[in-house]
């Protein structure tokens, strides 16, 4: 069971800008959400309902290698070298920085993070040696007009547990992989801050799914290793995942986040406020913890996120009769019932931020799309036709957020009331 992958980094081969000038969105959007799926269950090839703007080219970032994991025992799940991707920021922005945290989904076995090892998510040995940087990442103020001249640096994922495993869980499960996902964060952490993070005016830590689970787990910690009179913030984009029964009544991503934090030993890493009261596995979910988070947060959700809706409310465990096989993958082949089954989960997303909803420093953006990850493309955070609440794109209504502008709490009405939607179809 896995995600997103390179949370906001779309890997490419360098192409000629003319390229990318007559390359279709549709072709962009089929790159971006094989890559950003690495799900060995699922054939179907997604495309979008509607069709977008080509945006110009973006620059390629190299991958650097941490120079710090190795002396602090940093290792992905086989053992090689986390990495991440710099890109300076300059001008006004070259004491601002953002960290962005990969998404990819997480590993709950010996044999799927075994499997997770021979990959891009749990070894270097895949990394693309290149990525674009788009949407929150970009340098093109056009794209990204708050950020594009900010320090950017794109942590990869290589642990399968959220950057939150520990070398003590090696040992119980008497195995060769590597759960050192907390020590990649830290280790690769201390890099970026002597790269002259340590002197930011201002910064912030997003992430996308997995990654945007990664960016809550962190938040504070991120916060706490900056200069105390910065200005410092978190975004969590598709990372509010729920503990919701799928459709049968089974607890299956309950039941799964329990394994990840047993195997990983992740529970040193959770919120120990949260994990003092409950069972930790449970401290996996925001809507126990993201309360408890001292750093401001701005969270970035899609009400009817395809992922959750086919991981979380309708696994293909949960669909023996295969009477969901359509409606999963494409909201439109949804029938009445369905569509009220999907709206519940609506209600249960609103039900669960209810308490953040009320907090003062916190922003939310939560539109109606059948989406998931859209800070990390330019055509869902800041184009012309992005999706949009009361006007504002993701991208200006972080900003507003990030600089004070104004108070952020932006949710949709119910699909499919909102024409910007990206709403993807992977049929």
């Amino acid at each position: 069971m896995v995600i997103p992958r390179l949370s906001s980094l779309l890997p490419c081969r360098k192409w000629a800008k003319s390229d990318w000038l007559v390359a279709s969105i549709g072709c962009v959007l089929i790159v971006f959400f094989l890559s950003f799926f690495f799900d060995p269950a699922s054939d179907s090839v997604p495309s979008v309902v509607r069709s977008p703007t080509i945006i110009s080219p973006p620059d390629l970032v190299k991958l650097q290698l941490s120079s710090k994991a190795k002396e602090r025992g940093a290792f992905c799940l086989d053992g090689s070298l986390p990495g991440y991707h710099f890109d300076k920021g300059s001008g006004s922005g070259s004491k601002s920085w953002i960290l962005h945290l990969e998404g990819g989904g997480w590993c709950d076995t010996i044999a799927s993070c075994s499997a997770r090892a021979t990959t891009k998510f749990g070894s270097s040995k895949f990394f693309e040696k290149e990525v674009t940087f788009e949407g929150v990442l970009s340098n093109d103020p056009s794209q990204n007009p708050e950020f594009f001249n900010w320090n950017k640096v794109a942590i990869r994922y290589c642990d399968g547990a959220s950057f939150a495993g520990r070398p003590e869980a090696e040992f119980k499960n008497e195995t060769r992989l590597f759960f050192r996902g907390q020590l990649i964060w830290e280790a690769v952490l201390d890099e970026v801050l002597s790269m002259g993070m340590s002197n930011a005016k201002q910064a912030i830590l997003t992430g996308c799914s997995a990654g945007g689970l990664a960016a809550l787990i962190h938040c504070d910690y991120f916060r706490d290793h900056l200069p105390k009179d910065a200005s410092v913030k978190c975004v969590s984009d598709g990372g509010f995942f729920l503990n919701l029964p799928d459709v049968l009544g089974n607890p299956t991503m309950r039941s799964f986040y329990h394994n990840v934090v047993n195997i990983q030993g992740v529970g040193k890493s959770l919120d120990q406020n949260c994990v003092a009261k409950i069972e930790p596995s449970k401290c996996m979910f925001p809507q126990e913890f993201v309360s408890n988070i001292r750093t401001p947060v701005f969270l970035v959700n899609a009400a009817y996120d395809f992922w959750q809706i086919q991981h979380v409310l309708v696994p293909v465990s949960a669909d023996k009769d295969r009477s969901w096989s359509k409606c999963r993958l494409n909201l439109k082949e949804c029938d009445a019932s369905q569509m009220k089954v999907l709206h519940g989960f609506r209600s249960s997303l609103m039900d669960a931020i209810g308490k953040f909803h009320q907090s003062k420093v916190g922003g939310m953006f939560v539109d109606s799309c059948f989406s998931h990850c859209q800070t990390t493309m330019s055509l869902t955070w800041h184009s012309p036709t992005s999706p949009r609440i009361e006007n504002k794109t993701i991208a200006e209504s972080v900003g507003d957020w990030y600089f004070n502008r104004k108070p952020v709490k932006l949710i949709d009405c119910a699909y499919p009331c909102n024409p910007s939607c990206y709403n993807i179809n992977f049929t």
